[in-house]
């Protein structure tokens, strides 16, 4: 398991990320901690076994799911990291295309925290029952009210049998981890600016985060 440096960008984004920023209210904004790339050790493990399905196939799937099963209820992460002395959101990327925040599918009956702490272990641990990951705020809930629409970030009022919800949570990071991923997926680090408004690479969901962290002060710890 060699060590990679696994982000995506381009540019060293300027400001301090911390501090004052002129608006008044640091001191009542909650803080989050977020400690440098290189304080973290990446390597690969077997990879995972993904479905090959059409865009057919996968609505056919959610709809056989949702006869069996209901609601599908889903999570994610948000984690950060700092580098170049910005904010990084941490993304997993499968066959070089697809982007999406670390998380999945909840079992029936598990709760958000539980699997969220359960799918993170999987996708990104050396080993899958370790699950000592600190779970914070719920940063936002994204409805899809049927099959073949795009997700929303409310429940539309029409809406009576609404076929997923996502919900994203704030994992907060240790100084140290070691980060194992399936060695047919990526982990990247890609700066805020980058995802900011970028639904065409990232989604609507992703592209979001930026906007769901501003109520948050950020603060780079240098070990």
């Amino acid at each position: 398991m060699g060590r990679e440096f696994p982000f995506v960008s381009d540019m060293a984004a300027a400001g301090n990320g911390g501090g004052d920023d002129g608006c008044g209210d640091q001191a009542t904004s909650p803080v989050v901690d977020i400690y440098p790339l290189s304080s973290y050790y990446f390597g690969s493990k077997d990879a995972l076994p993904f479905k090959d399905e059409t865009l057919a196939d996968r609505l056919y799937r959610m709809k056989s799911n949702y006869n069996a099963q209901g609601l599908r209820t889903c999570v994610e992460a948000v984690i950060l990291v700092e580098l170049f002395k910005h904010p990084h959101l941490l993304l997993l990327q499968e066959r070089n295309s697809f982007f999406s925040l670390p998380g999945g599918r909840l079992r029936p009956g598990e709760t958000d925290v539980d699997g969220l702490k359960r799918k993170l272990s999987r996708k990104l641990l050396v080993d899958d029952s370790e699950n000592d990951w600190e779970v914070g705020e719920r940063l936002s809930t994204w409805w899809r009210p049927d099959f073949e629409t795009l997700m929303y970030p409310y429940l539309p009022p029409a809406t009576k049998s609404p076929k997923q919800c996502t919900k994203l949570f704030l994992v907060r990071l240790p100084e140290r981890l070691d980060f194992i991923v399936p060695k047919n997926f990526k982990l990247l680090a890609v700066p805020l600016c980058q995802v900011h408004g970028n639904q065409k690479t990232y989604g609507q969901i992703i592209s979001g985060v930026p906007q769901m962290l501003s109520k948050f002060s950020i603060n780079r710890v240098i070990p």
